[in-house]
């Protein structure tokens, strides 16, 4: 199987939607979705993720189907903090050096012990992710054991899944088994930016996911568009 995580396209937060230049984005990025397809589309509640998601569907003829649990509402409220100017943003918005340091790249399965989460019970929310990542994925086929993958059943479709920054930075991080905090520290994805997980079937019947590519825009450099990196 290959699994593609999808951000939306440019993006109004307020009222939610995107922007003429974000539907530009998801018409470009519907044409290089389009050239070997999926088998089916899921996309977060959110209309920025679906209005992302919809070129793309109406290009294969498929109907996405909304999966809840990747809301970045939701992972808004698991993720974000009151920073020390009084604002409230995402916890990974820090300077990289606090959550990544010779002290922090010790804690492992204990991340969220990082100080400068000090007073948010950010495992929660991770928790949840995993908890919807597993659901989804054993009805896919592969159902999570520790660290690894049983194959229930052997998966060769193309799947699509349309989200967000924050959610799809979390969910990523847990997928290929590296501590969320890291992971925030490390990688970003830009708008409508697409990354590929592949899970070989192989003959053990064990798999885990390989990430091929990394928040791809082509499709942008294809199409003569603004390439700059959320917006800077």
């Amino acid at each position: 199987m290959l699994l593609y995580v999808i951000r939306h396209g440019d993006p109004i937060y307020n009222p939610d939607s995107l922007t003429e230049k974000g539907k530009i984005q998801a018409e470009a990025l519907a044409k290089r979705l389009a050239v070997h397809g999926f088998d089916r589309i899921f996309s977060s509640p959110l209309l920025r993720a679906r209005q992302t998601a919809q070129p793309t569907c109406d290009l294969l003829g498929i109907t996405y189907t909304v999966e809840d649990w990747t809301s970045e509402d939701l992972a808004y409220c698991d993720f974000s903090m009151i920073m020390p100017d009084g604002s409230r943003r995402w916890c990974f918005d820090q300077q990289t050096t606090l959550l990544k340091n010779d002290d922090t790249l010790q804690l492992g399965e204990n991340w969220h012990q990082c100080p400068c989460f000090a007073g948010y019970d950010l495992k929660k929310g991770y928790d949840r992710i995993i908890e919807g990542s597993d659901d989804f994925l054993e009805r896919l086929g592969y159902r999570r054991e520790g660290s690894i993958y049983k194959i229930l059943r052997s998966n060769n479709e193309r799947v699509a899944v349309f989200c967000h920054q924050g959610f799809g930075l979390t969910w990523m991080s847990h997928l290929l088994q590296i501590p969320p905090h890291i992971f925030w520290s490390s990688f970003d994805i830009t708008h409508t930016g697409f990354s590929i997980f592949q899970f070989s079937n192989y003959a053990d019947g064990y798999t885990s996911p390989k990430c091929l590519c990394f928040s791809d825009t082509s499709h942008l450099y294809k199409e003569g568009l603004d390439l700059k990196y959320n917006n800077e």
